[in-house]
């Protein structure tokens, strides 16, 4: 498999630990540090049988980014409203309506939003778990040891900053790629 042979080649291993049973989520992918982020992650999923998939503006779903991000596991998100005079969808509700369409679904958020260093995390992954009725599973890269996996599975509670809190206590002991580049939320810290 080309997966295995690759992460072999770099030195990865990768962690196993996806509960049986859990066939949709959102799946966080931090740290995201650098470009080699996605290769890395997108091997590790394969070799966990994880139906990883990634969201992406339907505007860049066009030919000849399709070719591309098609078979990469994008999926376009819409947000035009289904009715003329509806209001526009969210970002938010069209990841949560794609879990209804999709019976087993991963998909694969960057909180931090970019590969620059952020000290508050975007939240809406959590809003659109809690919306979906789904789980969020901790997926991590941590440069130091080479592994690649999910750390735990967390089911959003009524308490968003208590999940959070616990959230960031995962993350704070990975490590990025470019370790000056990452923070976990210091608002949940």
């Amino acid at each position: 498999m080309i997966a295995k042979l690759f992460l072999k080649l770099i030195g990865w291993k990768v962690q196993e630990v996806m509960p049986k049973g859990i066939d949709r989520c959102v799946m966080i992918a931090s740290p995201h540090t650098s470009n080699w982020d996605f290769p890395i992650a997108k091997a590790a999923f394969v070799i966990m049988k994880i139906p990883l998939r990634f969201t992406v503006k339907d505007s860049l779903f066009k030919f000849p980014y399709n070719l591309i991000f098609g078979p990469l596991g994008g999926i376009p998100i819409n947000r035009t409203p289904k009715k003329e005079g509806e209001e526009r969808p969210s970002t938010v509700q069209a990841m949560a309506n794609m879990f209804k369409e999709n019976d087993k679904i991963a998909v694969m958020v960057t909180p931090e939003g970019t590969r620059s260093k952020r000290t508050e995390w975007k939240t809406g992954f959590y809003h659109v778990a809690k919306l979906a009725g789904v789980p969020i599973a901790l997926g991590f890269l941590d440069y130091k040891k080479k592994l690649a996996g999910v750390g735990k599975v967390l089911y959003p509670s009524d308490d968003m900053e208590k999940d959070m809190r616990e959230i960031m206590s995962f993350y704070k002991n990975i490590t990025g790629k470019h370790p000056e580049k990452f923070s976990v939320d210091l608002r949940y810290v």
